[in-house]
């Protein structure tokens, strides 16, 4: 059946496709509305107007450990919030509503049961009694009366804002704490610190700055930098000098307070960036140096008064030191000659006779006595200029003791002392330099044995007297000391009464050793009982064991084997200008029929021999005409031809600093005079002994 009208089809037609649109946008809502509902990111629990759980959504699942099963038609929302917080949510509502409440699901809903949009934190408890914090969105279900017939609950996990929260506040509470540890450190600031921008206007200053202007923080904040001292250009390029050089120090400026006081001040500066690295400014302290100008200002004059003194000090020690050196090295060359001569003739063949042995050991005797007098003058002026040099390093006592003993066994034989010396179950180590504390020991058992009764006794002992400490003792059976004279007993050259004794001394030994131990932090006392003895003693402070250090061991030079009869002489080249000890050299080598000896005047002379001649060792004065010894070895060094023979130093310059220099020049060993005829034959062997390159 055809319509009669036209557009009676048309409109049918339309009303067809608006319902058909109509349709899809149902679907199309009621699809959206379903993946909402099912979103695993939200918990969407409905329940009914009691608030029994109606619908548990897969977030809620998911958030919550439940399955819908365990939940729907048995439980509220409120048995899986945290009982504490819905006891203190309901009292929040009872008394903002001014009505009861009761802490369970009706606290969860009663807003929205009253229209009202809610949404608020709780923790929910999931199944495994785990909780976590939550943000709900509560809203109450209305039928078409809008008559409530239930609530939704659409929850999100808030646990990751709540850990941003709290790192947040943790880092703001951080932040608080610096800026106030910041603060704390420029207000309790001895010195004014400030800040300015680059224009140099103050942007914030401590209490000492104010202190210092008179002014308060709120007048300086604002105000020019220069305006608070005496020279504003100055302070004004104080500034600038910062910018440009990124730092200042110890910049001089005088600043003005309020009531005129003027008060000297080292400004130090640098500049200052925020995060960007944009310069903000620059960041300045003023430290009051009004005192320190004075002082320095006294200390100066002082100063040059000192420097003068000193110069003066100094200058009367190097006089002293060069005629020291200089009456030394006058008084050795004699005595070379003295006891060169009479150890030549001690030792002559045929031997002297009786009364000439006498004789010469008199010479021997009064020369040796001399040659002591004269190192220990010069012991005593090396110590009391200080310039005792002293390597201070663990040292065993018993090798010390040892060492000594065997040394002063002869002497105390000779007076029929016995020595008795301790005997250690552990290493005992002092901190010391052991060639003074040989000096030291030496000395303290020579004065024992000296100034001992005939056939006496000296006892050696140790006693540790702290854990760091130890005490040396060295006890004697002689005559003992008076109060009085042990009142005089470390005054140099005052012998007590001794002079005309029959015991040789100098009066200088004890000094010595006294300032010896003191140098190295130690103690020298003394305890004597008249007609019982005396006690010297020595405290050192005792150090553990040092370390051992494997050290390549140096190899003793191969002794010289016994040359064949029909072997030429080696060649020994002297070089003196003094006849004496030319002669003595000369009557010591006639005595070795494997030397042949060469002459030379001077140094150059000695030098144009050397080269000719090439001699299997050197034996050098040091003080030549012409060119001196130290020269002369110089050439040597420098001529190939010349530079392996071993040149051995034989001066009378015999302070510390000539052997000590001698010896860092390249001399193979620097003997001193007077000639000690063993070590000059053995020093003489040692260098013969060497291999030539």
């Amino acid at each position: 059946m055809q319509p009669n009208n036209p557009l009676d089809v048309g409109h049918v037609t339309q009303e067809v496709v608006t319902e058909v649109r109509r349709e899809e946008a149902v679907i199309k809502a009621g699809a959206l509305q379903n993946a909402i509902f099912n979103s695993a990111n939200f918990s969407s629990i409905a329940t009914d107007a009691k608030g029994v759980i109606q619908i548990f959504n897969v977030g809620a699942e998911r958030m919550l450990g439940y399955l819908a099963a365990e939940v729907m038609n048995t439980i509220t929302p409120a048995e899986i919030s945290d009982p504490q917080e819905l006891i203190t949510r309901a009292g929040a509502l009872s008394s903002e509503f001014d009505t009861p409440i009761t802490p369970g699901f009706e606290a969860l809903v009663f807003k929205a049961s009253r229209g009202i949009e809610d949404i608020y934190e709780l923790t929910y408890i999931r199944k495994d009694g785990s909780r976590f914090p939550a943000v709900v969105s509560v809203t109450a279900l209305r039928d078409i009366d809008k008559v409530i017939i239930g609530y939704l609950l659409i929850g999100t996990d808030n646990t990751a804002r709540k850990q941003v929260e709290a790192e947040q506040q943790k880092l703001d509470q951080r932040l608080r704490d610096q800026q106030f540890y910041t603060r704390s450190l420029i207000e309790s600031n001895i010195d004014a610190l400030m800040t300015t921008d680059p224009a140099g206007i103050i942007t914030d200053v401590n209490k000492q700055m104010e202190a210092l202007t008179g002014c308060t923080r709120d007048e300086l904040i604002g105000a020019p930098f220069k305006s608070y001292f005496t020279d504003p250009a100055r302070a004004e390029a104080g500034i600038k000098l910062v910018l440009s050089d990124k730092k200042v120090t110890d910049y001089e400026l005088t600043a003005c307070a309020r009531d005129g006081k003027k008060t000297v001040v080292s400004y130090n500066a640098t500049t200052f960036y925020d995060r960007d690295r944009t310069l903000q400014g620059v960041f300045a302290a003023a430290r009051d140096v009004t005192e320190r100008k004075r002082f320095e200002q006294a200390l100066q004059e002082t100063n040059v008064e000192m420097e003068s003194a000193k110069s003066a000090a100094e200058k009367a020690n190097l006089a002293k030191s060069d005629f020291l050196s200089g009456m030394s090295h006058e008084l050795r060359s004699p005595l070379n000659a003295i006891l060169g001569f009479a150890q030549l003739m001690a030792t002559a063949s045929p031997p002297p006779s009786d009364v000439q042995k006498e004789s010469i050991t008199q010479i021997l005797q009064a020369g040796w006595h001399l040659l002591k007098l004269i190192n220990e003058i010069l012991d005593l002026s090396v110590v009391e200029s200080g310039k005792v040099s002293l390597s201070l390093e663990p040292i065993a006592l018993s090798e010390v003791l040892s060492e000594c003993q065997a040394m002063m066994e002869a002497q105390a034989q000779q007076r029929g002392i016995v020595m008795t010396f301790p005997q250690f179950d552990e290493p005992s180590f002092v901190w010391a330099d052991q060639t003074r504390l040989k000096q030291i020991v030496i000395n303290l058992l020579s004065n024992a044995i000296k100034y001992n009764r005939p056939s006496g006794l000296v006892s050696v002992t140790c006693t540790a007297i702290s854990p760091d400490g130890i005490r040396i003792s060295f006890k004697d059976t002689g005559a003992g000391l008076t109060p009085d004279k042990m009142a005089q007993l470390f005054q140099p050259f005052n012998r007590l009464g001794q002079e005309a004794g029959s015991v040789a001394g100098t009066g200088i030994g004890l000094v010595v050793t006294k300032q010896l131990v003191e140098l190295m932090g130690g103690v020298l006392g003394v305890d004597s009982t008249v007609g019982e003895g005396s006690v010297f003693w020595v405290e050192l402070r005792s150090t553990p064991a040092p370390e051992l250090k494997v050290v390549a061991h140096e190899q003793a030079p191969p002794k010289l084997a016994p040359a064949p009869m029909d072997a030429p002489p080696k060649t020994l080249l002297y070089i003196e200008d003094n006849p004496a000890n030319m002669k003595l050299v000369e009557r010591l080598i006639d005595r070795r029929s494997d030397i042949q000896l060469l002459k030379a005047v001077d140094g150059s002379l000695g030098i144009a021999l050397a080269r000719s001649a090439l001699p299997d060792v050197i034996l050098m004065d040091i003080n030549l005409p012409g060119i001196s010894g130290i020269e002369a070895l110089k050439a040597l060094r420098e001529d190939p031809a010349t530079a392996h023979i071993p040149v051995v130093a034989l001066s009378a310059n015999a302070m510390s600093r000539d052997i000590e220099v001698g010896r860092q020049l390249g001399f193979f060993r620097y003997l001193t005079k007077p000639i000690v005829v063993e070590e000059l034959m053995t020093t003489l062997d040692l260098a013969l002994s060497r291999e030539k390159p």
